[in-house]
């Protein structure tokens, strides 16, 4: 999270070292900081030419990144820290044109209401990507700003899946929020499903009530803020790197054996991607803002120490048996939707990545290690003679059309949560106010 040493020193004597026998002085965490190869910025001491190889290698990929991006690729990707001051002397010199096309927007204020971290976590997906046979989906927490899961996948319609996504990671964490949150539509209501049940497994007095509230006339907007991020700073050169398979005529959306390849190649490593800019986002403390009032900090640091800024935690400890219950109800791990590829074809394309020495995939050789994939595919001797067939009935199945496939019907006779402002909720939580300015809320 790029802490100080003061800041560290602190959280380790709050949370880690007993005081009554242990102590631990500025000097001495320096000098282990230091041990570790640990160096802070002044130390590293980089500058316009030491910088110039990192930025050649981030540029192609993060072409819009500005000097704040640009410092947390530099130190999230590269391993290096960087002063504001070098990274501008770098724009000054070799992207002068940039620098002068920087254009101030105008942002479009919106309210949004949360009381504090794990009262909310809204959702939302992303068809951007639908040329590519690829899509994705996104859940945060709109007070820290937290990206809970961000995925990438051939669907992102089937309510089995969406559920998938938060379950994970309710399991992970063993705590789940007050409420959920989407705009309207069939792919959501597992989740609505889902955590309606956990809420009344823990909480009996809530039996009757909808625990998912559906945000209608485009009210679900911290969402649309994340897309419109992801759009800005990851998007262009990653489309850019797609975008050559397409031209080159490498990767046809619809030739059975392209998809499959495609899908086997590119989304686990996309995903791995995207993680670590989730990552990325989720540890760097957001820039300074007057209109602001939530805390400044780190997401990550907010949503695990929300008593250092002193909000409220509303997260719910979570049953294991009830997350196994509503996983065989709405997520049962042997659906079909969870198969990356057909298993037929998977065996395959395992034996063909073996033969190649299983490479490591990187944004260099993707489409190389892409291609090698797809010419021993196409010549292996023993491809299942059903396989055109069985790709045709996966691919219908990720269609949003397929009621039969995609359809969980939502659970009947529930009152559902009011959708509008200043509203009181069914366990007694009160809304705050507060004004969106595009890096947060109130």
């Amino acid at each position: 999270m790029r802490k100080t040493d003061l800041e560290i020193i602190e959280l380790l004597k709050a949370k880690h070292i007993d005081l009554t026998k242990y102590g631990l002085g500025r000097m001495k965490f320096r000098e282990m900081r230091e041990s570790m190869g640990l160096l802070r910025t002044r130390q590293q001491g980089h500058s316009v030419d030491s910088i110039s190889d990192a930025m050649q290698r981030l540029r192609p990929i993060y072409p819009n990144a500005g000097i704040r991006e640009m410092a947390s690729l530099l130190f999230h990707e590269e391993g290096m820290m960087v002063s504001r001051s070098v990274i501008c002397s770098y724009f000054s010199c070799y992207e002068i044109e940039l620098v002068r096309k920087r254009l101030a927007n105008r942002l479009k204020r919106k309210r949004f209401w949360a009381a504090g971290t794990n009262d909310i976590v809204t959702v939302d997906q992303h068809d951007k990507w639908q040329r590519f046979g690829l899509r994705l989906h996104i859940g945060l927490d709109p007070f820290s700003g937290r990206i809970h899961w961000l995925k990438i996948y051939w669907t992102n319609k089937n309510p089995r899946l969406i559920f998938s996504y938060y379950l994970e990671h309710v399991e992970t964490y063993g705590y789940m929020p007050l409420i959920t949150q989407s705009d309207p539509g069939s792919e959501n209501y597992g989740i609505a499903n889902g955590h309606t049940t956990l809420r009344h497994w823990h909480d009996p007095s809530l039996h009757g009530t909808l625990q998912h509230r559906w945000m209608r006339q485009k009210k679900n907007v911290m969402p649309e803020i994340a897309w419109s991020q992801l759009r800005r700073r990851f998007t262009p050169g990653f489309e850019n790197l797609l975008e050559i398979g397409i031209q080159e005529e490498w990767y046809d959306p619809d030739n059975y054996l392209h998809s499959l390849v495609f899908r086997w190649v590119f989304i686990p490593w996309l995903q791995g991607e995207l993680s670590a800019y989730q990552d990325r986002v989720n540890n760097t403390r957001k820039r300074a803002d007057r209109n602001k009032i939530l805390p400044h900090g780190p997401p990550n640091h907010i949503h695990q120490e929300p008593e250092e800024y002193g909000v409220l935690d509303f997260k719910i400890k979570v049953d294991p048996n009830a997350i196994a219950h509503v996983r065989n109800l709405y997520a049962p791990p042997d659906h079909p939707v969870f198969d990356l590829v057909p298993r037929s074809f998977s065996r395959v394309a395992q034996e063909c990545y073996s033969m190649m020495g299983t490479p490591l995939i990187t944004r260099e050789n993707v489409w190389d290690v892409y291609r090698d994939m797809l010419a021993r595919v196409q010549h292996f001797e023993q491809l299942p003679a059903t396989l055109e067939q069985e790709w045709q009935v996966h691919n219908t199945e990720g269609d949003p059309d397929n009621a039969a496939f995609n359809h969980i019907p939502l659970i009947a006779g529930l009152t559902e949560l009011p959708n509008g402002e200043d509203v009181a909720r069914s366990d007694g939580s009160i809304y705050l106010g507060g004004v969106n300015n595009g890096n947060g809320l109130g």
